[in-house]
């Protein structure tokens, strides 16, 4: 079947991209009603030409794969991390100052490894809109709250993002990431944070002009409630790597898609630590924080139309030189076999933006060899050029790493008014491109000192 996939099969998974972009501009309403059926329209008219074309048995094969091999678990841990981090109440005087602000996206980035992208979004989103809901100009905070927190942060270690756990599966040392990759994450996070100071300051003197921003500063001292929830985030981490190092040797078949023990035991273990989170968290902690279940239900409906649609492209990637793709893919090897490694930063990045990032960086894992030890080794140039194209450009878009839909819904709902799909994309191309475009001279293109 895959080699009949050609490139007519992308137009459901185009299709779904524009009604993302264009939906909530054109028909903000009808979009937040019926979101989640027009990802099923273009699910379904991605599943029903491969039953037609190719038997009922593929198109089930297919969803299955998409369903129970990379969904259900992409989700799971997606809702545990939103939950239990949602637990967690920071109170005190926060004000939203150039300095304050700049302190919470400094310390998101750096949690943001430890406790993974969505985990350092849901823990400091909610703190960091508080500070800032009494700012004529708010939206940028979280615009660059995405860039750096959920995404850039999450680069030095499998814990951070999901396209590093893919490498840690397929054999990539849990530290490899963090000793190959922290001068990279060090100046691409600096030259951030530096631009966001510049703008913040700017915003900040406006808001000045026309009346005392924020509210007066509270007397009470900052306090971190619901701590329980930090003893959860340990169980997730520990749950999530026990499930990585751990080989049962049992596996079950569903439809040609293999669920390991291990990995079926993980998914339980995350929704009882879920479950925890809400049992022994005090409500009025969620009610505070303005807890509410439909951010995550919007991710869930939307990705769950991006993981179905995104079968037929992952599979005309995987063709490599066969399949459509092959004039892409052949522009990360030189004329002597050599490999490109700024190519492959910008063309994995790139498809990761648009793209679920943890395949995409799975399929040019394969592409540049796909044994662990030559990529750790003497072609771990082009493993760090990998790594950093589908971690820091998943900030590209709201669709380039869950956390960024999911930080976008909770703004919206408190009232900040983000920028719409494209309006986005205009303010991560004018900071972040110049900043990648740097990190490529230095570390990809200028001969080592």
């Amino acid at each position: 079947m895959q080699a009949a996939v050609q490139w007519p099969w992308a137009l459901p998974f185009i299709g779904l991209l524009l009604s993302i972009a264009i939906g909530p501009l054109l028909a903000p309403e009808l979009w937040r009603l019926h979101h989640g059926k027009i990802a099923f329209m273009w699910s379904a008219l991605t599943v029903a030409p491969l039953a037609a074309l190719h038997g009922i048995p593929a198109a089930l094969s297919a969803l299955a794969h998409a369903t129970f091999g990379e969904y259900l678990s992409f989700i799971i841990m997606v809702t545990t991390l939103y939950v239990v981090a949602g637990g967690i109440l920071v109170t005190g005087g926060l004000l939203g100052t150039p300095l304050v602000n700049t302190a919470i996206l400094a310390f998101g980035t750096v949690i943001a490894s430890i406790v993974g992208t969505t985990g350092a979004a849901m823990i400091l989103i909610r703190p960091l809109l508080r500070a800032n809901s009494g700012r004529l100009h708010n939206m940028h905070v979280v615009v660059f709250f995405i860039f750096l927190a959920a995404n850039i942060g999450g680069t030095l270690s499998p814990l951070g993002n999901p396209p590093l756990f893919v490498g840690f599966l397929h054999g990539i040392d849990f530290l490899w990431t963090a000793t190959h990759l922290w001068r990279q994450t060090a100046l691409t996070a600096a030259l951030v944070l530096a631009a966001f100071v510049v703008i913040d300051v700017w915003y900040y003197r406006q808001d000045r002009r026309v009346a005392v921003v924020g509210e007066k500063p509270s007397k009470q001292p900052i306090k971190v409630n619901g701590l329980v929830n930090l003893v959860l985030i340990v169980l997730i981490v520990g749950t999530i790597l026990l499930s990585a190092v751990w080989k049962s040797g049992i596996a079950f078949d569903i439809y040609d898609t293999r669920l390991e023990l291990q990995d079926i035991g993980r998914d339980v273990a995350l929704v009882a630590i879920a479950v925890a989170s809400l049992v022994f968290t005090p409500d009025e902690h969620r009610e505070r924080n303005g807890f509410t279940w439909e951010p995550i239900f919007e991710v869930a409906k939307l990705f769950a139309g991006i993981f179905v649609c995104i079968v037929p492209v992952t599979a005309m990637l995987r063709m490599g030189g066969a399949g459509p793709f092959s004039w892409v893919l052949a522009l990360t090897t030189g004329e002597a076999g050599e490999p490109r490694n700024a190519a492959y930063f910008w063309l994995s990045g790139a498809l990761s933006a648009i793209l679920d990032n943890a395949p995409t960086y799975l399929v040019f894992f394969e592409l540049a060899g796909g044994d662990a030890a030559t990529l750790m080794g003497e072609l771990a140039p082009t493993l760090t050029a990998i790594s950093m194209g589908a971690v820091y450009m998943g900030a590209l878009t709201y669709i380039g790493n869950a956390p960024n839909f999911m930080i976008h819904a909770i703004a919206a709902e408190r009232g900040v008014k983000m920028p719409s799909f494209f309006g986005y994309m205009m303010w991560s191309g004018a900071v972040l491109l110049p900043v990648f475009a740097i990190v490529t001279y230095v570390f990809l293109i200028r001969p080592p000192l």
